[in-house]
């Protein structure tokens, strides 16, 4: 159970981009809580992406500042600098990972021991997952397979998400009238993961208000972390 309720709602989002801050006011608004996973070595780094055909900003913020940005939600690993963990060798991707989470435990002042895999579930493998669950301090790392359900899972290290907002809106909503309605008799999770940047590729912003306004304030819902809900 998660605060003694059976049903638990988490975010999730990549990469750490100044976008974020927008998110966590929306976030902040309608009493969410949110895991955000960080690339230590690009901090402070300029850029942006072009994502279908619309060139979007991509500025990561500095390091003096990123634990205050996300008071209040989880700093969590996302490596030093977003390879494919699978190409890597084992030492290296022992290096990007522990690096990455002992950097950021530094910044945030307590201990980081949640993960998102760079690249999404193709950039990993099961022998990158069994490098990190024995050889770092991660305890928990999210692929980007949905899962389309509600259900706890076993191995945390290949955490599968519920949904991906920007890829599966129609989803999204439905499963959430879905988890708004369901009275479970064992402990359910309803995992949302994106980037913050795709909110500005087609202006959804709004949109995602909707979500945040139907999945908010149920008295029978934790709003939880991902630390909070998983472990």
């Amino acid at each position: 159970m998660f605060n003694g309720k059976m049903k638990a709602v988490t975010f999730s989002y990549d990469d750490g981009v100044t976008q974020d801050q927008r998110l966590i006011r929306l976030f902040e608004k309608y009493g969410l809580k949110c895991t955000f996973n960080i690339n230590s070595g690009l901090l402070g780094h300029p850029g942006s992406l072009i994502r279908e055909d619309v060139t979007v900003a991509h500025v990561k913020p500095r390091a003096c500042e990123v634990r205050a940005i996300y008071d209040g939600h989880e700093i969590a690993a996302h490596t030093l600098t977003h390879p494919a963990l699978s190409a890597l060798s084992d030492e290296d991707v022992i290096r990007e990972v522990e690096e990455d989470r002992l950097a950021l435990s530094e910044i945030a002042g307590y201990e980081v021991v949640g993960m998102a895999y760079p690249g999404g579930t193709h950039a990993m493998n099961e022998h990158v997952a069994d490098l990190i669950r024995t050889r770092t301090g991660i305890r928990y790392a999210r692929t980007t397979t949905s899962s389309h359900s509600f259900d706890p899972q076993s191995d945390l290290i290949v955490f599968k998400p519920t949904v991906y907002h920007h890829v599966e809106w129609d989803e999204l909503f439905s499963l959430g009238e879905q988890f708004v309605s369901l009275k479970p008799d064992r402990p359910q999770i309803y995992y949302i993961w994106g980037h913050a940047y795709e909110f500005d590729i087609h202006g959804d912003w709004e949109r995602f208000e909707d979500f945040c306004r139907l999945i908010s304030g149920h008295s029978d819902i934790f709003y939880g972390t991902n630390r909070e809900v998983l472990l």
